[in-house]
């Protein structure tokens, strides 16, 4: 079997990365009654690192089968609006860090385009095989 193309290694191994890393936030979570109070904002960045995991292991899975560069902006795009919206919510909550505030609706129009460049590059793709 061949071994897989350079992005969709990187692409999954970032995934896997980003889905260990929420469970463990969530672990950790538990046991900080800081956190407990912010659930909401917790729960939230929680939530959109691990679809957004998932989403980073498809586009992986994609690249794959699938030449398109649509689907590395999409991985691109993921990673980039989990360091925006999760790590600053993140860094709010954990650290008391505000001083990227302004960048969450960034992320989050980050997270926004990479599903619409993720359904671009399957659409539009060349097959590999």
């Amino acid at each position: 079997m061949p071994a897989l193309p350079l992005q969709a290694r990187i692409f999954i191994l970032l995934g896997a990365l980003s889905a260990a890393t929420s469970v463990a936030l969530s672990a950790a979570a538990a046991h900080m009654p800081a956190l407990q109070a912010a659930s909401a904002s917790l729960n939230t960045a929680l939530a959109q690192q691990q679809l957004h995991a998932l989403g980073l292991i498809a586009v992986g899975v994609l690249l794959v089968r699938v030449q398109s560069h649509w689907l590395t902006a999409a991985g691109a795009l993921m990673v980039l609006g989990t360091l925006l919206f999760c790590l600053n919510l993140y860094a709010r909550l954990i650290w008391g860090w505000d001083v990227a505030r302004v960048a969450v609706p960034w992320g989050g129009s980050a997270f926004i385009l990479s599903w619409l460049s993720l359904g671009l590059g399957a659409w539009l793709g060349n097959r590999r095989h």
